[in-house]
């Protein structure tokens, strides 16, 4: 008489259960599709919010998915329009994504081209790459650290209906944090960008071959993230005294290695000053890559040299501007301090930024633009 009682205990135990997991699957499931809903919500007010100050964002269609355990948002044909300065930025989608039990951890996917232009205008802009992903730790609102990684992006600027590279790169990777403050009230903000097999030969002549850098940086002097044109931006960090402190940096091009570190301001001109301390192996190669012999030749100060040894004697000067190219590298070998870098010979010299002047040693190597 036992067996059929424990048959039906054990049944009732088996039912109990099944209860218990369909009330746990039905309570999630309402608190997902709930919490699915205040996120859709909460998007709608931030994008109005965004839209009095000048930013509006769009979806040509929109949908939240990732049940049980994520959240995904999924924008297709994701636009962007900012009235300071005027820009419109076009992508064919992006995927966000959030853990159900880290929220504040979004990690994006952008699906390309992304397109930059003058709201109504054709594209002046056009990027593209393999893949693109970032990660954002706090709130879109209240960033604390962000990253975005790229695989095999491609810059092109758009002239007269044809596409101009502007930057090739195997990889690239920016990271950066809020060291101290807070996005409201003046952010110090650590930054760190990686090129792999990097090119830009629009940018600069010397980099029309591929190149390697790791650079790591500090900005100060920002009053805050709010929205504003870059100009303002710049001089806010000049009224502040701020600039950016190269911590760390290394950069590596064919045989040429250079490391250096120091800091940079910003005069009332907008013009960077201060002053890198390099230190160089292979620095011959480097000195062809960025003509040094022909920015030598062709200085102010060989011109006024070359003017008084041609009054000497006819045709000195000329001479001279020959032997001080062609014996530019043992010259600064001489001028800079000679050590070891990675277990080879190296140099180590200032890179100077004089009102946005820039030379190596003795060497002027061109002119940064103002900032504002």
């Amino acid at each position: 008489m036992a067996q059929p009682y424990s048959t039906r205990r054990r049944t009732g135990r088996y039912v109990t259960l099944l209860i218990l997991v369909a009330l746990l699957f039905g309570g999630w499931s309402g608190f997902w599709y709930y919490a699915a809903g205040k996120i859709e919500t909460t998007i709608e007010g931030w994008r109005a919010r965004e839209a009095k100050s000048g930013r509006v964002y769009a979806c040509g269609s929109q949908t939240v998915g990732g049940y049980p355990f994520r959240f995904e948002l999924n924008c297709d044909d994701a636009s962007a329009v900012f009235s300071q300065p005027p820009v419109e930025l076009k992508s064919r989608g992006i995927l966000v994504a959030a853990q159900v039990y880290q929220p504040t951890l979004l990690i994006s996917e952008f699906h390309g081209p992304l397109t930059v232009a003058t709201p109504g205008q054709p594209p002046d802009i056009v990027v593209n790459w393999k893949l693109a992903q970032s990660s954002l730790s706090g709130t879109p609102a209240a960033p604390e650290r962000v990253s975005l990684a790229v695989d095999l992006p491609a810059v092109d600027r758009m002239s007269g209906g044809s596409q101009v590279a502007l930057l090739r790169a195997k990889h690239l990777e920016l990271h950066g944090r809020i060291a101290e403050g807070s996005v409201r009230d003046h952010p110090v903000v650590e930054a760190v960008l990686r090129l792999n097999g990097a090119t830009a030969p629009e940018l600069h002549q010397a980099m029309a071959n591929p190149l390697d850098a790791d650079i790591d940086a500090v900005l100060r002097g920002l009053t805050d993230f709010a929205p504003k044109p870059w100009t303002e931006r710049f001089r806010e960090i000049q009224a502040a005294g701020g600039g950016i402190e190269i911590t760390q940096a290394r950069v590596q091009q064919g045989d040429t290695i250079a490391v250096g570190n120091g800091t940079l301001s910003l005069n009332a001109n907008g013009r960077l000053e201060g002053q890198l301390r390099v230190t160089v192996v292979g620095l011959e190669p480097f000195l062809a890559a960025i003509g040094a012999q022909q920015m030598v030749q062709q200085s102010p100060s060989m011109d006024k040299l070359a003017g008084v040894l041609d009054r000497l004697a006819p045709g000195l000067g000329g001479v001279a501007r020959q032997q001080v190219g062609a014996n530019i590298s043992a010259g600064i070998n001489l001028l800079g301090e000679q050590t070891t870098l990675e277990g080879k010979r190296a140099v180590t010299l200032p890179l100077r930024f004089d009102d946005g002047a820039i030379s190596l040693g003795p060497i002027p190597i061109g002119k940064a633009p103002a900032l504002f």
